[in-house]
């Protein structure tokens, strides 16, 4: 894995070096790419940053959403 993604090999060569086939090396990277969150590298440190943050942006959001659903009602109060 460190091969690939630290090292810049291909995947076919560290996969060479490793005495195994390329889809294998590959199918593997992949499944620790899921289950690590690609994304983040890995890091469990920047996964839970972006989970506070979403969550942050999620309360808001609702919070937004409720304002706007008490803003509609008072103003099709108006309208009747």
């Amino acid at each position: 894995m460190k091969l690939v993604k630290n090292q810049g090999y291909s995947v076919s060569k560290a996969a060479e070096s490793l005495g195994i086939s390329w889809p294998t090396l590959d199918k593997w990277i992949k499944a620790f790419d899921q289950e690590t969150g690609s994304e983040f590298g890995g890091n469990p440190f920047e996964m839970q940053r972006e989970l506070r943050r979403l969550r942050e942006e999620n309360r808001q959001l609702k919070m937004e959403r409720e304002i706007l659903k008490k803003a509609t009602a008072f103003f099709a109060k108006d309208l009747k």
